[in-house]
């Protein structure tokens, strides 16, 4: 088993309130579990509006797996968001003892 985990930053220059941003940043997060089935939170900058940190968290079966799953996430942030720009994307990759 391999768990992979990504924490990235996203800026939103169009969100001029809280209430906005939260429409970018959930319909984002919604988009990611929907389609991957990953575990996936807004885990920091909740009161700022044009910033956003999301984290998720990827079980696979192998390491090239979790690295494939997490570029096609990071593909779908970069081309499908129009309104949010990845700044920030630190993947890691943790293998579980057998």
């Amino acid at each position: 088993m391999v768990v992979g985990i990504s924490i990235f930053e996203l800026h939103l220059p169009a969100c001029r309130s809280l209430k906005a941003k939260r429409k970018v940043v959930k319909g984002l997060v919604d988009r990611i579990h929907a389609r991957y089935r990953v575990s996936v939170a807004e885990t920091d900058f909740h009161d700022l509006h044009q910033r956003a940190e999301v984290s998720l968290a990827i079980v696979s079966q192998s390491e090239s797996e979790a690295l494939h799953m997490m570029d096609e996430i990071r593909n779908l942030i970069d081309g499908v968001e129009p309104d949010a720009f990845l700044t920030h994307w630190d993947p890691e990759i943790l293998e579980a003892a057998r």
